[in-house]
């Protein structure tokens, strides 16, 4: 029993001693936490702070939004301009298209009278 009693003892000394390890290694990594932290806490507070921007005052934004007010309605004339333009331009191709469909037809009619003319002899 001697023997048993030595091993348990033994074994129990390693536990303890690995415990202990253990403990001293949670404590210095808490440590290095904490530490880390504070040097974050003094980076943040010691570093230069960026300025404030500088604000518009009422009378500025308003001058600023009727400027872009006016460059949106004169883009818009001139979006209307151009879609004129383009309505302008495919009436007239229209128009000779409808001139051309015309004249064929007239053709096409010309050339059945004197088809029926030739079948009729």
């Amino acid at each position: 029993m001697t023997f048993h009693v030595s091993r348990i003892t033994l074994m129990n000394a390693n536990l303890e001693s690995q415990m202990s390890t253990t403990h001293s290694l949670a404590s210095e990594g808490t440590a290095v936490g904490i530490f880390a932290a504070a040097l974050l806490l003094a980076k943040k507070l010691l570093s230069p702070k960026a300025g404030k921007p500088e604000l518009l005052s009422r009378a500025d934004f308003y001058a600023e939004l009727v400027a872009l007010k006016d460059q949106m309605h004169a883009e818009h004339l001139a979006l209307l301009e151009k879609l004129e333009a383009n309505h302008r331009e495919l009436l007239a191709a229209l128009e000779g298209q409808r001139s051309r469909v015309s004249a064929l037809e007239t053709r096409i009619a010309r050339l059945d009278e004197r088809s029926r003319g030739i079948n009729r002899r």
